[in-house]
């Protein structure tokens, strides 16, 4: 029962492609483990957690950890993508594009021009 309730979570984590992770039902509580490739992933589970039980909930125990550590994301550009639109997926405010502008200026010359299929640091703030 308690598996079903978290089934989204469990899905989101295989589409994630979590390592070396695994689920249990011990007590009437889920457990589940593994490593997320990066924070922003890691705390895509968490919301995913949240939604299913609550702020807090009592019937779950979680150990997500994370592989790297010095990014908050990586980001496949996508056409039509503006850094503006990728800092307000990531961050929730669009003006934090220039953070991700200068993570990248290996790469980008102008925040204005980014490509598909560009491959994008999302830095910590």
């Amino acid at each position: 029962m308690v598996k079903e309730k978290y089934n989204d979570v469990l899905e989101l984590g295989k589409s994630l492609n979590i390592q070396d992770g695994d689920v249990k039902v011990e007590d009437g509580k889920l457990k589940i483990w593994g490593t997320a490739k990066t924070q922003y992933e890691k705390n895509l589970l968490w919301d995913a957690i949240k939604a299913a039980g609550g702020e807090n909930p009592a019937d779950i125990m979680a150990d997500i950890k994370v592989a790297d550590e010095t990014v908050y994301a990586r980001h496949v550009v996508k056409s039509g993508e503006t850094l503006g639109k990728i800092a307000k997926q990531y961050y929730g405010n669009p003006s934090k594009y220039q953070a991700i502008f200068k993570a990248n200026s290996d790469i980008l010359k102008n925040p204005d021009l980014i490509y598909p299929d560009q491959e994008l640091i999302i830095p910590n703030l």
